[in-house]
């Protein structure tokens, strides 16, 4: 254990590591609200009663029946992505006024009031609900991994935050497998039953929280030493007065105190100047690498999932909605134990590379065998076509589970100096919902046919075409990793500030495993420039 004032490279080490696991991990929780919120919408719009209640007849002989249009599809699907992205920006202030745990609480809130009003029958009264509901699921999105970046051991850091995706996954299986039971009830229950059940996640949530710790790096930014020493104490199993607590709380406010000496403006303007802390550098890799997992298409498939399935003639498509799901969820489990292990950089070469190549097989599967065709007898469906789009869509998503989904939230909570992380943190978290909303809101006119008539929407009719996008991104998505993002795992978030002020992004894993070799720290290295500093004064003095 370290010892002493002179600060530590351990980050964070509780005697008790299931404490630890214990109390990170339960802000996790926020995951499965937030999964099983993005989950549902996919569902309920094929629900017969939701479509009865909110979409419109096609009289026609051979119509369409109930539907709901293009453009109200993407609106209600995407909505809740709008209302995420402010919600990602709300999150620097309800984190810096409020703190890390306190802003969940009332993140909470804000989530529940959107799901209340989702539940009522009128058109505009359940858009607005989907909004609110998207401001509470931004401003949780941001403050769990922020809450467990600042409160993890830098050795279980990468699993810890990584369950986050978990409990998303989770989520999102959860909604599947609700919407699955009670699909085929005739009333409103069909739809409202699974919306309603959010309150329950968003109460486990905020009660949870009431019994953690505030973060102590958010208590340290604001000058709290005392209660900043005592939730250290908690997080370590330690008295407060510990010689290690100390130790740590002086690394902590050592590089708080050199970040603030070279901040260069206040706000927002500071998260983009390139001093010497390269603030600019990492809150443009926090932002572009959180739109780079959206452009993985990844929500093509939990939100559009079940719609697209049944287009392409496949049957049960829920059931398969739920494959997907439990794809997801396993292999989130298997990336969550790769974290620390493999490495952040490496995880994520690896799932570009493997989802492009997913991608691509199913584009150009589904464009040849696997298209319907038209006979006397009706539509012809190649069965072994579709059994290879659906096994190389779970493959995709296996990639996606082990790498870009829980590697990205790792890095979102990790990469920023304290100052400016809630800021940063913000943005990155905005960006991700900015692009959410964007192919959320442009996927339908992408994939669907055009329609005719009094409601007809014009549209690109790409189906299963789409997926060549989505592999061509997936080649963005390595060249992105490759040039900006360093590899961070088993370092303390003091020694990620050393990382980026003295290494390269492709040299990063050299200098990492020279930091952990040579057991620096924040505290010792500038300590050392210190004396250094002062011997050269001291030197010119004499002469």
């Amino acid at each position: 254990m370290p010892g002493g004032a002179g600060g530590t490279g351990g980050g964070i080490a509780s005697t008790s590591v299931l404490w630890a696991i214990v109390m990170s991990a339960f802000a996790g929780f926020g995951g499965i609200l937030f999964g099983y919120d993005t989950g549902t919408i996919g569902g309920c719009i094929a629900m017969t009663d939701w479509l009865e209640t909110f979409g419109k007849f096609d009289p026609t002989p051979n119509g369409l029946g109930w539907y709901i249009p293009t453009n109200d599809k993407s609106l209600v699907v995407s909505i809740l992505s709008a209302g995420t992205f402010f919600g990602g920006l709300f999150a620097s202030p309800m984190a810096d006024t409020f703190g890390r745990k306190f802003g969940l609480i009332y993140s909470c809130l804000v989530f529940c009031l959107g799901v209340g009003l989702q539940l009522d029958t009128r058109w505009a009264t359940f858009i607005v609900g989907r909004v609110i509901a998207g401001i509470g699921v931004g401003l949780v999105s941001c403050l769990v991994p922020m809450y467990q970046s600042e409160c993890s051991p830098k050795s279980m850091r990468g699993a810890i935050v990584g369950l986050y995706q978990l409990a998303i996954t989770i989520g999102a299986l959860l909604a599947a497998i609700v919407l699955n039971a009670t699909k085929d009830r005739a009333d409103h229950s069909a739809w409202r039953i699974p919306i309603a059940i959010q309150f329950c996640w968003a109460f486990i949530l905020s009660a949870g929280m009431a019994l953690l710790p505030e973060s102590p790096r958010y208590l340290l930014l604001k000058g709290r030493h005392e209660d900043a020493r005592r939730s250290l104490g908690r997080l370590m199993t330690l008295p407060s007065d510990a010689p290690e607590v100390e130790a740590e709380a002086v690394e902590i406010t050592t590089a708080l105190a050199v970040e603030k000496e070279a901040a260069q403006g206040n706000g927002y303007v500071a998260c983009f100047k390139n001093n010497e802390d390269r603030n600019g550098w990492r809150t443009w890799t926090g932002i572009l690498m959180q739109g780079w997992q959206q452009l993985t298409g990844i929500n093509f498939i939990f939100y559009y999932g079940t719609t697209f399935f049944q287009q392409a003639g496949i049957q049960n498509a829920f059931v398969i909605q739920i494959i997907c799901d439990v794809v997801n969820t396993a292999m989130t489990i298997v990336g969550v134990n790769l974290i620390d292990r493999v490495g952040r950089r490496r995880l994520l070469l690896i799932g570009a590379v493997g989802m492009c190549v997913c991608e691509f097989i199913v584009a150009i599967v589904g464009v040849t065998a696997g298209q319907p065709h038209v006979v006397a007898t009706g539509v012809q469906i190649n069965l072994s076509a579709q059994r290879v789009l659906i096994a190389f869509t779970c493959f995709y998503i296996a990639f996606f589970a082990i790498s870009w989904g829980p590697v990205i939230w790792v890095l979102t909570g990790e990469i920023f100096p304290l100052g400016i992380r809630a800021k940063s943190m913000s943005l990155a978290v905005a960006s991700n919902w900015l692009w959410n909303f964007g192919i959320g809101y442009a996927t339908p006119y992408l994939v669907n046919p055009s329609t005719t008539g009094v409601n007809g929407v014009k549209a690109a009719n790409l189906g299963v075409k789409v997926f060549f996008i989505w592999g061509s991104t997936c080649v963005g998505c390595f060249i992105f990793t490759y040039f900006f993002i360093p590899e961070t795992k088993g370092l303390s978030l003091e020694q990620i500030d050393l990382l980026y002020r003295e290494s390269s992004i492709i040299g990063s894993n050299a200098y990492r495993k020279r930091l952990l070799d040579d057991d620096e720290t924040f505290t010792n290295r500038f300590n050392e420039k210190a004396m250094h500093v002062k011997d050269d004064q001291n030197e010119k003095a004499s002469a």
